[in-house]
């Protein structure tokens, strides 16, 4: 047997986790070739579907007619409710979601009927032509008009820690405060888009641009009134999913199937921009309180905290969201006596859904209000009085009892207060502000704690499978799936390592629900986390059997074997090509392909008593903002900005500073641009990217530093790494503090002013005037 290295020399493998390689998929991204859903040719026979959505925002179905729809040109089906032959309510954890009505509508687009015909224009066309009559009534709108009202999706949640009532009233100093955070729509560059096709004997194969794979197989079950496993998900790649596609791909999935079904022909469902924007839910729209009681240094000693979600008409994923934003809604900082209350009220729209940050960026904002008011009521830098409130090791206990077992906070934020200057910058900003009548500029250091673990607790687990074939090469497959943060890349790398080959000898395939089953969605930032160990399980037994074969050849003990640089070696200087000993093992009946199982460690929470650990660590950053305000417009850039991110180490340093810009550039657009307007009748405006506006690279600040802090995460996540899906587009809070703090300076500091998000100019402009009024209202 040749073993020896001079025979094979070792070429380094290239790849491996730790190292910055590119996107998978880059390549095809860039040249146009990537596959998408809407790629895929269709197969003979396909028909193309569209939905027949209410006009109204509520009311009920009087009389529908679609006479003139079947007969349109080139029809060939319609489907209503009447032609589902299992369960019509698809609502993704509680019910409230019809698949089609016939009766109520509670939100405009609402689905009511669909029509499939030979090509998609004639199928749209059709659609139009639908007669329905209506009993129309008044839409509720208002957040905080239906909880005084009482209706709730959901009950509400309380968590308390220490006496906060007994504390505040003890405070020497107390403030109040209420504010608007609007919602956002997901704009993802695919849109919603699933393709169904018929196999024999009832079977069911839909392509689908989802986060969540094994809920479309679900459902679609469910509405066909078939077994799982008769229903196959495969999903290559997403075009952007950002929470949009976790629980809402799956209607027009099922939809899609239904009609497929019906007339045994391959079916496609892709919704237009319009109607995509129209049918389908945003980032919760919240309306927070804070009533808090501090010392003099700016110390906390007691906060009240009032949360209100919007929900839309149904449950959705409302309650974890709502329960995420109270378990954020102390950001950083140590809060020794609190009540958080958290509401999830129903309104007459389409139902609100997960979105990047599932709810914690909506509860961060209202600690990170507090502490910019509380250093403007003390006459202090708003950094300090964050510095002085942030966890320490004699007060880490959150408000829902989890030990907070970390001190990088406070390292990261002085780090970072260094390297960005931002004490020499406060000076200068001061001074600019002095001698400038109409321009301000603004500074901010804000930083983030953030939760890692889906709050519902059987949702952290992950599988993996993996085969190796006889040329060394392998094939990974994965419950996550890839919307283009680098998933696949990264757990592709954990094999890489594992067994010290080429990342290049492993391609990842579809993820699909009959290689591995019963997936959880890509979520909660989670995906690197779970299914970078699920497959590390997998690549650990094949290298367990390859070492146990070997051994047993070579007369050594297994725990000698050593698998690096594309060869198996033992010994000082003995080795084998590792495509070599796949071979030899595959014809001594080894087996080559293994499952990897993986569920996360240590999590509980205790609802009824509302405390436990919901997470297995936190992810931690920090950015400083610097803008730069016309105060006779509102209009206002970002000039500069800078983060210090902690992803632990690093799975792939270039993807993970990719996802730190690119959320920090979303979370930016969701608190300055991105505006959603409906009208009193309930009808989205803001539905097309002429009327809704994502930041353009143009927005890009001219000065972005972002920067990995160097510190291995605690807890035996993958290789140490941390996750960063979610995290860094809370950084993007430094952006709106930086802006208060810039219309703060017309009063000298001395008036900290209100400002709604979206922070269009429009609302700057508005505080700007108040915090005007305010102080001609003073000086009379």
């Amino acid at each position: 047997m040749r073993t020896l290295t001079e025979i094979h020399p070792a070429s380094k493998p290239q790849g491996a986790a730790g190292e910055s390689v590119a996107h998978d998929s880059a390549r095809l991204h860039v040249s146009g070739s990537a596959r998408y859903v809407d790629d895929i040719i269709e197969p003979q026979g396909t028909l193309f579907a569209a939905v027949i959505g209410s006009r109204i925002a509520k009311g009920r179905i009087r009389h529908l007619d679609l006479q003139a729809v079947r007969r349109a040109p080139g029809v060939i089906d319609v489907l209503t409710l009447d032609d589902v032959p299992g369960h019509t309510d698809i609502g993704p954890v509680f019910p409230g979601d019809p698949v089609l009505t016939r009766d109520a509508i509670r939100y405009a687009g609402q689905p009511i009927a669909l029509v499939a015909a030979s090509s998609e224009k004639a199928a749209r066309q059709a659609a139009l032509l639908a007669e329905i009559d209506y009993e129309i009534q008044a839409p509720q709108l208002d957040a905080e008009v239906a909880l005084a009202q009482q209706q709730l999706l959901r009950p509400s949640h309380r968590m308390q820690l220490g006496d906060c009532a007994k504390a505040l009233q003890a405070s020497p100093i107390q403030l109040q405060a209420k504010m608007h955070i609007g919602g956002q729509e997901h704009l993802y560059l695919e849109g919603q888009v699933s393709l169904a096709i018929p196999g024999e004997d009832g079977d069911m194969l839909i392509y689908t641009s989802s986060q969540h794979p094994s809920e479309v197989q679900k459902l679609v079950a469910e509405v066909l009134n078939l077994s799982f496993h008769q229903v196959t998900v495969d999903m290559r790649r997403m075009g952007g999913g950002f929470g949009g596609k976790e629980t809402q791909a799956a209607p027009w999935a099922c939809l899609a199937a239904l009609m497929a079904a019906k007339t045994g022909r391959p079916v496609k469902l892709r919704l237009p921009r319009k109607d995509d924007m129209q049918m389908t839910g945003k980032r919760h729209p919240f309306v927070n309180r804070y009533h808090l009681g501090c010392d003099h240094e700016g110390r906390i000693l007691a906060a009240d905290i009032e949360v209100i979600g919007n929900g839309g008409h149904s449950p959705d994923l409302t309650d974890a969201i709502v329960d995420r934003a109270m378990f954020h809604a102390d950001n950083a900082y140590f809060l020794p006596n609190a009540d958080i209350r958290g509401h999830r009220v129903a309104t007459d729209t389409v139902s609100h859904t997960a979105f990047r940050g599932f709810g914690g960026p909506q509860g961060m904002l209202i600690i990170e209000r507090a502490m910019d008011d509380i250093a403007r009521h003390l006459g202090c830098d708003p950094l300090d009085i964050r510095k002085r409130n942030l966890y320490a090791e004699a007060r880490d206990l959150t408000p829902y009892h989890q030990q907070v077992e970390f001190d990088t906070l406070q390292r990261l934020i002085d780090e970072l207060e260094s390297s960005s200057h931002y004490r020499a910058r406060r000076t200068a900003i001061s001074h600019w502000n002095q001698h400038s009548a109409v321009l301000k500029r603004g500074l901010a250091l804000t930083p983030v704690k953030f939760g890692i673990s889906f709050t519902l607790q059987h949702l952290n687990q992950a599988g993996a499978l993996l085969h190796i074939y006889t040329d060394g090469s392998l094939q990974l497959n994965h419950g996550g799936t890839e919307m283009g943060q680098g998933l696949h890349t990264k757990v592709a790398q954990v094999v890489a390592r594992t067994l010290g080959v080429d990342l290049s000898q492993i391609r990842i395939t579809a993820t699909r629900t009959d290689k591995v089953p019963n997936t959880s969605p890509t979520a909660a930032s989670s995906g690197a986390d779970l299914n970078g160990k699920a497959a590390e399980q997998a690549a650990l037994t094949l290298r367990q059997r390859l070492s146990d074969f070997l051994a047993e050849q070579q007369g050594i003990a297994a725990s000698e074997i050593r698998f690096s640089d594309n060869q198996v070696c033992w010994g000082t200087s003995q080795s084998i090509p590792f495509a070599e000993l796949v071979q030899q093992a595959y014809v001594a009946r080894i087996s080559l392909s293994a499952t990897g199982y993986y569920r996360t460690p240590k999590i509980w929470y205790d609802r009824e008593k509302a405390q436990g650990r919901p997470f297995f660590y936190f992810a931690t950053g920090a950015a400083v903002s610097e803008v730069l305000v016309d105060t006779l417009t509102g209009e206002y850039r970002l000039l500069q900005a800078d983060i210090l991110h902690d992803v632990g180490h690093s799975l792939n340093p270039a993807i993970d500073i990719g996802q730190i810009e690119g959320g920090f550039i979303q979370g930016m657009g969701w608190l300055t641009t991105e505006e959603l307007v409906w009208n009193p009748d309930g009808q989205l405006l803001s539905h097309s990217p002429a009327t809704y506006k994502i930041p353009a690279i143009s927005d890009t600040p001219p000065v972005f530093n972002v920067k990995l802090f160097d510190h291995a995460n605690t807890e035996d996540t993958i290789y140490h790494s941390k996750a960063v899906g979610e995290p860094p587009l809370m950084l993007a809070i430094s952006v709106w503090s930086a802006l208060r703090d810039a219309i703060s300076s017309l009063s000298d500091y001395r008036i900290s002013p209100d400002l709604d998000t979206p922070a269009t100019p429009e609302r700057v402009l508005m505080a700007v005037e108040a915090v005007r009024q305010k102080l001609n209202g003073d000086r009379r």
